[in-house]
């Protein structure tokens, strides 16, 4: 038996173990979800059971150094525990914006205190954070953007507002792009952390399509950040976004499927209509698409191989950002029609409040954040196939 065998067979037994059988079952609703925070409440005890056993292990961010409250694990150890997880159907013991962006930001830019004091408060769940990056006229050209902090000394005095920040109104702490110096479009934006307790910062939650309010946006009104809560160098914000936005875009990609366990025909044959999957078509589409998924899934692994060794283009994250918004709009779109007149249903006990219909709607959004799927096929011509500009 190998060492990875021999993991394998550790991790294995542990998750038997330790994962309740609630946190098995398939995510129905938001609060399904562990988000973690100050203000966070527990939907019942095995959420709360599972995520704190997690945390002992360093399991919820498997792959960072233990001082930073993860488990030292390699990548090989860590593809394991993904797919020993996967294999039970074992729920993320947290989802956190601190885990899949600021996390790894922090690991490559930050100093030796803030790695130690904000990392491990990711890790336990204590601190949930959002992103301050677009504004009103600043999306897909992230570098025009405006909010601005005035250099005080010890302090900036931050004035601006920002859209697009999914679930400000529930965060603790906001990670930020400011701009520090007006002659400089690319060189002077600085990236800076605040709690968003902060006085001046408002957040006003906006509706969208699905009747749900994710999106927010933030006004910040003279509010004054401590020159130690900024990552990287001043007016060298914009290399800490781009790092981040990568693993952004492989955030959102990684929604579009690819799981070989829970295939989208065993999904839809669960939430069909009243006349089931009779449609021969539909469950032609139904299987390419979980070929398709599979495929995608395999394009990840084999960018994430490359990247171990060094030889991944910068550009693969486009890549996986513009599949996986485009697969996951199709996999709604097929649950859609095999639920039939049911998956209409916008309130029903039976839907759990229209679900199906709402999250439908909700993966419109995914192809405009992040980085419209446009721009990242524009990024994809340009800097991997080469094609002249227009």
């Amino acid at each position: 038996m190998s060492d990875l065998d021999a993991f394998r067979a550790e991790i294995r037994a542990w998750l038997e173990e330790n994962c309740p059988a609630e946190m098995r079952e398939p995510v129905r609703d938001e609060a399904d979800v562990c988000w973690g925070g100050r203000n966070f409440r527990f939907k019942n005890e095995a959420q709360k059971i599972w995520l704190e056993r997690c945390v002992a292990k360093g399991y919820t961010v498997p792959d960072w150094p233990k001082p930073y409250g993860g488990a030292g694990m390699s990548p090989a150890e860590a593809k394991v525990w993904r797919e020993e997880c996967a294999r039970i159907g074992a729920r993320p013991p947290l989802s956190s914006f601190g885990i899949w962006m600021l996390g790894p930001a922090l690991l490559k830019f930050g100093t030796e205190e803030q790695k130690a004091h904000y990392l491990n408060q990711i890790a336990r769940g204590e601190i949930r954070w959002c992103q301050g990056y677009s504004e009103p006229g600043s999306g897909s050209d992230l570098v025009s953007l405006q909010t601005f902090g005035e250099d005080k000394g010890d302090h900036w005095v931050v004035n601006g507002q920002k859209i697009w920040t999914s679930y400000a109104d529930k965060a603790d702490w906001i990670f930020c792009l400011v701009r520090t110096d007006k002659t400089n479009k690319y060189q002077g934006i600085s990236f800076l952390l605040f709690d968003m307790t902060t006085p001046g910062v408002t957040t006003r939650p906006i509706k969208l399509i699905s009747g749900n309010s994710p999106f927010c946006e933030t006004f910040f009104d003279n509010v004054v950040v401590p020159k130690n809560q900024i990552v990287g160098e001043v007016n060298r914000g914009w290399d800490v976004a781009k790092y981040l936005l990568g693993h952004e875009r492989e955030m959102i990609s990684g929604a579009g499927g690819g799981d070989r366990l829970n295939a989208i025909g065993a999904v839809a044959a669960r939430n069909a209509g009243a006349h089931g999957l009779e449609d021969p078509i539909l469950r032609a589409e139904l299987a390419m698409f979980d070929v398709d998924a599979l495929a995608y899934a395999c394009m990840g692994e084999k960018f994430l191989d490359e990247a171990k060794v060094g030889k991944a283009h910068p550009a693969q994250p486009n890549m996986m950002k513009y599949a996986g918004t485009e697969l996951n709009k199709r996999r709604h779109e097929l649950l859609m029609a095999a639920g039939g007149a049911t998956a209409l249903e916008w309130e029903s006990e039976r839907t759990n409040g229209g679900t199906p219909a709402r999250s439908w709607l909700r993966t419109k959004a995914n192809s405009i954040e992040g980085g419209t799927s446009e721009v990242m096929l524009n990024v994809i011509s340009k800097r991997i196939l080469e094609l002249p500009g227009a």
